[in-house]
């Protein structure tokens, strides 16, 4: 049984609900990271006894699942357009504005299917926008490819803030710091395709970089596209 499944113990004399509680540990992950949030941190802030969560969540690992399942509700803030490129770019850049409040959701996205209701809702919003399309398989298939898409570049992007943070150095700082290096390794000729790249390419920001990927990634699932057979 899922903890969505479980109903919640009844009414005490300290209100507390699952929603409360998953409140409290988003806030805690959001100052923190996910570090930061256990049952007993969780009670504290809600300034209840440890013992009585586990009446609404068995394990952290359950908390978590509420977690993601509460920042998907952000995705899912407004209505999706109908073309349906515009409804995957949409989902797509919604869902990186959400990791990037609550930095901690790139560590949890990627794994086992999210089966809370915003989570299911998202998945449906995705396939749904797909519908018809193409038989159920490639529809499919192409759901996948634009969300490991998206969960990459995330992760990607995530690791770079928590590198700044850790190092005190902004992405121009840290390419100035080794700069000398590269220099020199692309000096001995050993790399002429990255030097290429290095000297003969546009550097661009963060969500640019997202942007163009994710247009990429959509333009392939374009060509893969073709009616059902009736």
């Amino acid at each position: 049984m899922t903890v969505w499944d479980r109903p919640e113990p009844p009414n005490q004399p300290v209100p507390l609900d699952r929603e409360r509680i998953v409140a409290a540990a988003v806030a805690l992950a959001d100052e923190g990271g996910l570090k930061a949030v256990s049952l007993r941190k969780v009670a504290a802030r809600l300034e209840a006894g440890p013992m009585r969560l586990y009446g609404y969540i068995a394990t952290k690992e359950e908390l978590f699942d509420l977690m993601v399942d509460e920042v998907h509700a952000e995705i899912l803030s407004e209505e999706s357009p109908g073309d349906w490129r515009e409804a995957l770019r949409v989902l797509a850049h919604r869902t990186r504005r959400s990791a990037l409040r609550h930095e901690w959701l790139a560590d949890l996205l990627g794994g086992r299917p999210s089966l809370g209701p915003n989570g299911l809702a998202v998945t449906e919003a995705n396939l749904a926008a797909l519908d018809g399309l193409a038989d159920v398989d490639t529809v499919m298939r192409a759901v996948e490819t634009v969300s490991a898409y998206v969960i990459g570049a995330i992760r990607r992007e995530t690791a770079n803030l928590r590198a700044e943070r850790a190092t005190g150095l902004s992405k121009h700082d840290w390419q100035r710091a080794s700069g000398p290096h590269v220099t020199r390794m692309l000096a001995t000729g050993r790399f002429p395709a990255l030097a290429k790249a290095v000297y003969d390419g546009t550097d661009v920001d963060a969500e640019t970089s997202f942007t163009t990927g994710l247009d990429w990634v959509l333009d392939a699932v374009a060509a893969r596209l073709s009616p059902p057979p009736a």
